[in-house]
Parts: C-alpha cells; sequence; structure tokens
C-alpha cells in the first residue's frame, strides 16, 4: 500500500494549490504554466521550462500510457504485438485529442472516470469475496508490512524519508506546475469553480487505495507466482472478473489510459503552440490558425511517443520509469517555482541557472545511478536535488543580475488574499471547510493504515 501515497497526497498538494497558486493562474489570466515563469522572470525560463514540460508529456506520459494498455492487452491476447497495439491506441488518442481539443479531453475524461471507477470497484469487491469477505482471512498470508504505508528506512519501494520529503516533491510539480494537469484549473469559469474541482479531484484520489492497492496487495496470496508487478491488475482480471464485467473494466482501464494519453498530447500542443509558434510569429494566433497547428502538432507528438513506447521495456517496471523520470527532471523546475512565489529576491539570473545547474547535477547522478557507482533511492535524489537547487537559487539571485521590479513581485508573488474565497459564499460552498474535510479524510485514512 505504500505507493498509493503517490496518490493521496495528491489531496494534500491540490488543497495547497487552491489556497496558492491556482487562485493565481485564475487571476493572471495565463494560458500555460510556463507563463509564470515568464512574468516572474524572463522568456528564457519560459522557454525552458516549456521544453521540459512537452518532453515529459510525450516521453513519460503519452509513452507510459500507450505501454501500460498495450502491457494489458497482450495480457488477453498474448500473441499481440505490443508495437502494432501502441500504434493503434495512440491513432485513437491523438485522432479525437487534434479534432475537438481540450473540450473533448475534458468531456471523455468525465465518462472514462465513471466508467473507471466503477469497474475496479468491482474488482475490487470480486477480488475481497475470493477470501469471502473476512478481513482477517485477506490478510492472514500477506508478508509483514504488506498494508503498511509508512515504511522502513531500507525499504526498496518507498522508505518513510521518500514519503515525508520525496513524494511531496514530485507531487507538487505534476499537480500544481505540470500543464497536463492544472489546464483543467485554467479551463475553470471561476477561481470558485476551479477550487471546487479541485478539492473533489482530492476526494477521488483517495479512492485508489482502496479499489486499485488493496486489490493488488491481496495479489500477493491469489497470485503468487507472478514474473512482474506491472501484470497484476490485468490478471486479476482475467482470472476472478466474469465476462461482462472482464468486458467493463477492461474498457475502465483502456478509457483511463485513453485519459493520460489525450490529457498528454493536448497540453503538448498548447505549449508549443503558444510558448513557441505565437512568440515567433510576434502576434497572437487567429483561432483557425492555432487550431490547424494544434491538430497537427498533437498527431506529431503522437507519433514521438508511439515510436518511444516499445522501449520502455527496458527499465525495471512501469511505475519505476514513471516517478524515476519525475525525480530527475521535475525537481529543479519545483525549487524554481517554490523560490520565485514565496522569496522575494529571486531573480532571473538565479532562476535559469538554477534550471541549468539542477539539470545538469540530476544527469550526472542519473548516470552515476545507471552504472552501479552511487546507489541511491530516487526519491533522495529528488529530496537532495531540490534542497541544493533552492541554496542554488538563493545564491545565484544574490550574485547575478538585478532586483526584480516592486510591479512585477506584486502581482507574481504569494499574497494572503489567494487564501480567501471569492466573494461572500455560503459556509458550505467555502472551499476552506472543503480543505478541512480532505485532509481530515486523508489523515485518517493514514492513521488506519500507518
Amino acid at each position: 500500500l505504500a505507493t498509493s501515497a503517490y496518490a493521496w497526497m495528491a489531496g494534500l498538494l491540490i488543497v495547497f494549490g487552491a489556497f496558492t497558486f491556482y487562485p493565481y493562474y485564475l487571476k493572471s489570466r495565463i494560458s500555460t504554466i510556463p507563463q509564470y515563469l515568464e512574468t516572474r522572470f524572463n522568456v528564457a525560463c519560459r522557454k525552458y521550462f516549456s521544453v521540459i514540460t512537452i518532453f515529459l508529456a510525450v516521453i513519460v506520459d503519452t509513452a507510459a500510457g500507450l505501454y501500460g494498455g498495450a502491457l494489458i492487452a497482450k495480457t488477453f491476447f498474448p500473441e499481440l504485438n505490443i508495437t502494432v497495439f501502441i500504434v493503434v491506441l495512440a491513432l485513437i488518442g491523438g485522432a479525437y485529442t487534434a479534432a475537438g481539443g481540450l473540450a473533448a479531453v475534458v468531456y471523455t475524461d468525465v465518462l472514462q472516470s465513471f466508467i473507471l471507477i466503477i469497474g475496479t470497484s468491482a474488482l475490487a469487491l470480486i477480488t475481497f469475496a475470493q477470501f469471502d469477505f473476512s478481513w482477517a482471512a485477506a490478510t492472514a498470508q500477506l508478508p509483514d508490512g504488506q498494508l503498511s504505508i509508512v515504511q522502513p528506512i531500507d525499504n526498496d519501494v518507498l522508505p518513510w524519508p521518500g514519503l515525508v520529503f520525496g513524494v511531496p516533491l514530485l507531487g507538487f510539480y505534476y499537480w500544481i506546475t505540470n500543464q497536463y494537469i492544472v489546464q483543467r484549473i485554467l479551463g475553470a469559469r471561476s477561481i470558485t469553480d476551479a477550487r471546487q474541482g479541485a478539492t473533489l479531484a482530492g476526494l477521488l484520489n483517495m479512492l485508489p487505495l482502496f479499489i486499485l492497492m488493496l486489490p493488488g496487495a491481496f495479489a500477493a496470496t491469489l497470485l503468487p507466482d507472478l514474473e512482474s508487478p506491472d501484470l497484476v491488475f490485468p490478471t486479476l482480471v482475467k482470472e476472478y472478473l466474469p465476462v461482462g464485467l472482464l468486458g467493463l473494466v477492461l474498457a475502465g482501464v483502456l478509457s483511463a489510459i485513453l485519459s493520460s494519453v489525450d490529457s498528454a498530447l493536448n497540453s503538448a500542443s498548447t505549449l508549443l503552440t503558444l510558448d513557441f509558434i505565437e512568440p515567433a510569429k510576434g502576434r497572437k494566433l487567429k483561432p483557425t490558425e492555432a487550431r490547424k497547428i494544434g491538430t497537427w502538432a498533437t498527431l506529431g507528438f503522437m507519433v514521438l511517443a508511439a515510436v518511444w513506447a516499445p522501449s520502455i521495456q527496458g527499465f525495471p517496471g512501469l511505475f519505476a520509469y514513471i516517478q524515476s523520470m519525475f525525480a530527475y527532471i521535475v525537481t529543479p523546475v519545483v525549487a524554481v517555482f517554490v523560490m520565485g512565489f514565496f522569496v522575494k529576491s529571486t531573480n532571473a539570473a538565479g532562476a535559469l541557472t538554477t534550471l541549468i545547474a539542477g539539470h545538469a547535477i540530476a544527469a550526472i547522478t542519473f548516470v552515476l545511478t545507471q552504472t552501479g557507482v552511487l546507489e541511491i533511492h530516487f526519491l533522495y535524489v529528488a529530496t537532495l536535488l531540490f534542497f541544493v537547487c533552492c541554496i542554488i537559487c538563493a545564491i545565484s539571485s544574490a550574485q547575478l543580475g538585478s532586483r526584480t521590479s516592486e510591479e512585477v513581485l506584486s502581482n507574481t508573488m504569494f499574497k494572503s488574499e489567494f487564501a480567501r474565497p471569492e466573494g461572500d459564499v455560503p459556509l458550505y460552498a467555502d472551499f476552506r471547510l472543503h480543505a478541512a474535510v480532505v485532509i481530515a479524510l486523508i489523515t485518517a485514512m493514514v492513521v488506519t493504515f500507518w
């Protein structure tokens, strides 16, 4: 259950975003998250981060989604060619994303979410039924610590210092600065709507522990001989679900994968269009121009992701691939956002120096770990790299460049008004009450499964 932290920690980070960054994003009326870095620092920081985000959206989010879908399909059709299936899945996701844009992504995501939750809830119940709905029977043969969220410091998957320091850093990028996710916030009609949607997302992120992680933990008893952890979910589906439910769950999982693919493709094409092509033309694009460019960009990124996806087979596992990539790549970005939003003395020279130096250090560390010279958990890498980047940012800001003008600082840094409701709202609609409920429920869950 330790890896459920990546889901429930999201609730805490989303609440943090509702008090800090989300109101700023909407009040400033930015269209992409990298635009914040241009407003706070300069255009170089914006484009640097935009490139990083596009790379992650295509090589991590989209490619991993395509590969995950292929793994599941191959469980049911052993003769299936993974590469061919990846291409087919990419064509489906890329086609309707290119045709419909963000609206298509949002509406299909809502429908896919219902299918996914219903299907995986059914799997959870049927898995539990194998033990006659007896908690004692389900847990009797599990190894010690299998149902504990907090693991010892020497745990290979998620040691507790990594849970406390590393997971929040990766989650900060994913839920607060990632265009792939935050574009939903940018599409909200008001700050109130954005906060309500965000706190609902925080609640929904508690579900994976119960409808995905617990069945996966019970699989240690039901499926003791599996070769790869990536096969746990599809094998449970194949072995224990009746035909009708099997189809529903498969539809839900493939829908979830397409949800990730379409969102990542849409965010990457949006960044390319607004952060590179529009500035290069020196004018705001007409809607028809932006639509045409976005369509071709989406299709191009789809091809890149489909080409890269089969190579993920060379990594230890899909989950390790995703989290390791984030740990090395996003940590310097998180440091710059935190310093820029909360520390007044941070300037453009310090921010750009931090991004370049941070990624250089990350690249060297990655090579050392992959060659066996250095043995360190990727969450420890993220934690140490974050603190090093904050120090680099503080020192380089003091030694390089000039002070940022008060006008820029007043428009780009945290203000206490961000933590207040927008206008007069009744108590039941106050996002602070919603946030308190999310925090209380997550706290209760952590204590229960400590």
